[in-house]
């Protein structure tokens, strides 16, 4: 089993990942002396496919265990079906000393952390996430939310897990597209940090997209340390944990302005570092080669790089600028000045960026 410890103090937690471990999730929950009753939140989908393993592993360690289930897919992360798990919450009795257990990706995560940390100001909770893309990147670090038709996560909190547990055997029934989506996050961390990162993930994408367990399990790995290691030294986003902002500026106004039914979360961040990363061109912090690099590295792994004709770069600047990092009426662009390091920059005109998104 691999371990990355999130340094917070006294809210740090273990990242545990191994092939096979799912089973062993309800010893260790024993472990931290959780009241008897802890509710699993998951999807029908995801449910059908652990949700039996994982009631039996909780049950045969000695707890009383119910299940919520919510509607799969970004569209169902919404303050009406977090009520509905707090509603649960209520009806089953658990108290300040209970937990819950996000069985899922990363629409599950956030919204059972969500649900956590607003039951009597704050429960326990625990993320075994079972999508690529939550397992490097969204289970990790504490930010929890649920969207608004406005934008997204814009009704949310940092709240942290008390452990994060990471079985790599769920991906191998993820759909194809899902994983390619959590591509587009692992990318992300070698654009942003690790140049020899991205240069891994430039070698070997036959193995990572045919899960060899050694490829995966690096990449899961690596990208926990980083996340782990920005998260670790700014807790709340107050400074250097922008960065891990890249792609999504843009891409979290492609999901809004297409109501988060036409890309999935990380195509819409693949659409989005390439985007982000043209306006860096544009801003003269990023040259032409590294920019071709970046591109070449986003197609290959089948992820969206070129702005639709249908979508208009006005309404996504208009989603822009009701973004929660906006402040003051300036826009915040983590942007790449480099493979393997970028910038935080605000106050960007507004004709640099329509340059960035034409077509």
């Amino acid at each position: 089993m691999e371990k990355v410890t999130v340094d917070l103090g006294r809210r740090s937690y273990e990242i545990l990942i191994g092939k096979g471990i799912l089973p062993g999730l309800g010893e260790k929950l024993k472990a931290f002396g959780f009241s008897p009753i802890v509710g699993v939140i998951s999807n029908p989908t995801v449910f059908a496919l652990y949700g039996d393993q994982v009631l039996q592993s909780i049950r045969g360690a000695g707890f009383d265990c119910f299940t919520v289930l919510i509607p799969d897919g970004e569209e169902y992360k919404d303050y009406a079906w977090s009520h509905y798990i707090l509603t649960e919450l209520l009806k089953r009795g658990l108290d300040r000393n209970s937990c819950i257990v996000a069985l899922g990706g990363g629409v599950i995560g956030d919204i059972t952390g969500f649900a956590a940390s607003t039951y009597m100001r704050g429960i326990h909770f625990v993320q075994v996430p079972t999508t690529l893309l939550a397992q490097v990147d969204s289970s990790v670090g504490g930010k929890t939310g649920v969207n608004h038709y406005m934008g997204k996560n814009m009704i949310g909190t940092f709240y942290q897990p008390r452990l994060v547990w990471i079985d790599p055997g769920t991906l191998e029934t993820l759909p194809p597209r899902e994983l390619l989506c959590g591509i587009a996050e692992v990318i992300k961390y070698g654009i942003i940090w690790d140049e020899e990162f991205f240069g891994f993930m430039s070698k070997m994408k036959v193995d990572i997209v045919g899960l060899e367990p050694e490829a995966i399990s690096f990449i899961i790995k690596r990208s926990c340390e980083i996340k782990a290691e920005v998260v670790s030294n700014d807790e709340r986003e107050s400074g250097l944990r922008a960065v891990l902002n890249f792609g999504h500026t843009i891409g979290h106004a492609v999901e809004t302005e297409t109501r988060y039914t036409r890309f999935l979360h990380g195509e819409a961040v693949g659409l989005g570092m390439c985007l982000e990363s043209r306006l860096s061109k544009i801003l003269r912090l990023l040259d032409a080669e590294q920019l071709e690099r970046i591109k070449t590295l986003i197609s290959v792994y089948g992820l969206p790089c070129d702005l639709p004709d249908d979508l208009d770069a006005g309404n996504l600047i208009s989603h822009m600028k009701h973004d929660k990092k906006v402040v003051a009426g300036e826009m915040l662009f983590a942007l790449p000045e480099r493979i393997g390091g970028a910038v935080i920059r605000r106050g960007i005109a507004l004709t640099d960026i329509e340059r960035a998104l034409a077509k």
